[in-house]
């Protein structure tokens, strides 16, 4: 393995300094389920000459939920750990829906979602349901913290919005309004231990009346990055959910995205994959929604 110097700082500014000063060649080091990898298989580039650990920060293995607050996951939280937390379950079905199936129970035990997220992979399927949620990330660098939608957080494949010197400190996710309900759904080749060919998050409010107040559709592993289907949602507002809006809302999303072609499958099955999943999604959506 490529040898490399390591850090571990205590806090948040020591761990942005660290990265400041020693420039593009150092990663951050949560889980290790992905680093660790790729520096062994001198994936994404040369090896990193550092590595600054996050393990010995303690906020960043917070995970916290309340009613009113919402729920905020330190971005060195583990997957078990966030899944586990109080209220994860009953509130935000669609984060234990994605990140429940990350790997397998011991690298959920050891993997983050911080980590899942930094990776910046399209088929990351912690994003599309927490972008379907309306989630923020709170970004630290050596001088100021700031704080950018999740949606906005990928730039491309492996590539995110983090400039040198700066880290993911968490992700916050307000608690979703009454009548509402957001389910993500994945297709894999495989049943198990596999990554997304396509996957969808969908997000839908419902009005006194029944109709859709508002919808959020999020497409993973169809585009360089997680995008939002927002053709597909405005066909949603305000319309009654009956089968044909559904139906429409999916094949318009399908035609939204920008899928390649692959040994996996083919860009036009993606298309019919992603219309098949926005319906489903959506349908299970709105079951929680009317509860």
């Amino acid at each position: 393995m490529h040898k490399f110097a390591y850090y571990a700082p205590q806090t948040v500014k020591e761990a942005a300094r660290i990265l400041s000063k020693n420039g593009p060649n150092s990663k951050l080091l949560a889980g290790g389920t992905d680093l660790l990898v790729q520096i062994k298989e001198h994936v994404k580039g040369p090896a990193p000459d550092y590595v600054v650990s996050v393990k010995n920060i303690r906020e960043l293995h917070d995970v916290k939920f309340s009613a009113r607050a919402g729920l905020t996951i330190g971005a060195g939280a583990t997957i078990s750990e966030t899944l586990a937390t109080k209220g994860v379950q009953e509130h935000f079905p669609a984060i234990a829906d994605g990140t429940a199936i990350i790997g397998s129970l011991q690298i959920q035990n050891i993997a983050t979602i911080g980590g899942n997220l930094c990776n910046a992979a399209p088929s990351a399927d912690s994003a599309p349901p927490l972008i379907a949620y309306g989630a923020t990330a709170l970004i630290a660098g050596p001088r100021a913290t700031r704080t950018v939608a999740l949606e906005d957080f990928f730039t491309g494949p492996g590539k995110t919005v983090l400039k040198p010197g700066e880290l993911l400190v968490s992700i916050h996710v307000p608690t979703p309004p009454a009548r509402s309900g957001c389910q993500y759904v994945r297709h894999t080749p495989r049943a198990q231990m596999d990554i997304a060919m396509v996957g969808v998050a969908s997000f839908i409010t419902l009005d006194r009346k029944g109709r859709v107040a508002d919808a959020r559709i999020v497409l993973g592993a169809v585009a360089p990055t997680p995008i939002r289907a927002r053709q597909a949602e405005d066909s949603l507002r305000g319309q009654e959910p009956t089968a044909d809006a559904l139906r429409a809302a999916g094949d318009i999303a399908a035609r939204e995205e920008s899928p390649i072609g692959d040994v996996r499958g083919s860009a036009g099955y993606r298309r019919y994959m992603t219309s098949v999943l926005v319906q489903r999604t959506a349908q299970a959506a709105l079951k929680q929604a009317m509860r």
